[in-house]
């Protein structure tokens, strides 16, 4: 990070922008210059506002009731913004990725909202990958540890929550984009359910299942943010049913101190899972990895079929390979997936009979550094992050410490996105 600055609340930069809005663009401005060196810039940001701009954003919805006028954000490019080329991490030439002539969904909402947004935010090429690296506009750091990733693909968003530029930014979570950057980067987030009306006119990775959310640095605002774009949150009048599985009861390996401070965070907001729920948790579990690797895989070539081989040079070479095996698996292959997704989501839909919740780790280890960010990596990752993502279930992720400075996290999995869970939990 180029330079310290201090990370202010909604409440902060709204107090702001209702005392003096040219003060609060000139102040966003300011962190935009300031907050990371010249080549981190890169490898966050794609095209940040202007500063007339952005004084003049500030001034329109100075004066307004709108709910979150003078709250400040990044936008991930893979939603569209009216008339504004997107890029989704790659170095396409002009045109060849479609454009919209309105907003998506979601920064259509939080513009009338009274939000200002400060710019796009880079990302692992076409959302393809969990660690930040993208080889045409830099790799993206954690901003506190720049040896260390900031996780991805939502890299730009939670290294620009994790700066201190922004209190909030919109990401996707296909197979924990959301959720491992947040991790890492030590930030409250939230995915949405796999269908949600916000992500329905994204740009794709796979399109059953990909998900809206965002990043906060405190669970207060995470909170304001649910209130306005998720409908109000069901009632009930009893604390919510939930347990956990960690990664003994998963018998996944995790380092050690990971596995301690997960435990205890766990033991906060819920019980261990019986030796029923666990055995069940695990048999459906099993493999889930590379069931969602098959099918995420194969919805991917659909999308990116017009343009695999036709612009295959300009493809980061591991995610062409990516999304390329999407043509190759075989019908055996195809089946055994969709039998594992079916056994996963029986198995939620079992699980949500008795319980409200089931939290789960979401990384066995803190950010990595780039000579870790290994396949063997991804696979650990992406067995503890695609059950949720297989079942299409809204999941709060929370920063768990640990004692070095680093940090990681655990997913908190409901069924609904109106779920009671969410603000009980962010309220405790």
């Amino acid at each position: 990070m180029a330079s310290e600055i201090p990370p202010w609340s909604f409440g902060e930069w709204q107090a702001l922008a209702a005392k003096n809005p040219a003060d609060a663009g000139r102040e966003l401005f300011r962190r935009l210059s300031v907050a990371f060196t010249p080549e981190q810039r890169r490898a966050v940001l794609l095209d940040p506002r202007s500063e007339a701009d952005l004084v003049a954003a500030f001034e329109r919805v100075a004066n307004t009731i709108a709910p979150l006028a003078g709250v400040p954000y990044v936008l991930k490019d893979l939603f569209y913004t009216a008339h504004e080329p997107l890029r989704a991490g790659s170095v396409f030439p002009p045109g060849a990725l479609p454009t919209q002539p309105r907003d998506s969904k979601l920064p259509h909402a939080l513009r009338g909202f009274g939000a200002i947004l400060a710019g796009k935010s880079q990302l692992h090429e076409f959302a393809y990958g969990l660690t930040g690296e993208n080889p045409h506009f830099g790799h993206c750091e954690h901003p506190h540890f720049p040896d260390r990733t900031s996780g991805g693909s939502s890299s730009g968003s939670a290294a620009a929550v994790a700066s201190g530029l922004v209190p909030f930014a919109a990401g996707t979570d296909t197979g924990g984009s959301i959720r491992v950057p947040a991790a890492f980067c030590g930030l409250y987030g939230y995915r949405t359910s796999a269908g949600h009306a916000l992500i329905a006119d994204a740009f794709p990775l796979a399109r059953s299942y990909d998900t809206a959310g965002w990043f906060t640095r405190n669970p207060q605002d995470l909170l304001t943010l649910m209130r306005f774009l998720i409908a109000r949150p069901a009632t009930t009048d009893r604390s919510p049913r939930g347990c956990f599985a960690d990664f003994g009861m998963l018998e996944m390996p995790a380092e050690p101190e990971v596995s301690s401070a997960v435990r205890s965070a766990m033991e906060r907001c819920a019980f261990p899972a019986d030796q029923d729920t666990q055995e069940q948790l695990r048999h459906a579990f099993t493999g889930c990895g590379g069931s969602y690797g098959v099918l995420q895989s194969i919805e991917a070539y659909e999308v990116h079929a017009p343009w695999l081989d036709v612009y295959r040079p300009l493809y980061d070479p591991a995610v062409w390979a990516r999304i390329d095996r999407g043509r190759r698996w075989t019908p055996e292959q195809r089946q055994a997936a969709a039998v594992r997704q079916t056994i996963v989501r029986n198995t939620w839909a079992s699980f949500f009979l008795t319980y409200d919740y089931l939290v789960l780790p979401i990384a066995p280890f803190p950010a990595l550094r780039k000579s870790e960010c290994t396949q063997e990596n991804r696979e650990r990752l992406l067995a503890l992050n695609t059950p949720a993502s297989l079942g299409g279930l809204p999941v709060l992720t929370v920063p768990v410490p640990l004692e070095n400075g680093l940090s990681t996290g655990i997913q908190i999995v409901v069924n609904d996105p109106n779920s009671p869970v969410i603000p009980w939990v962010l309220k405790r």
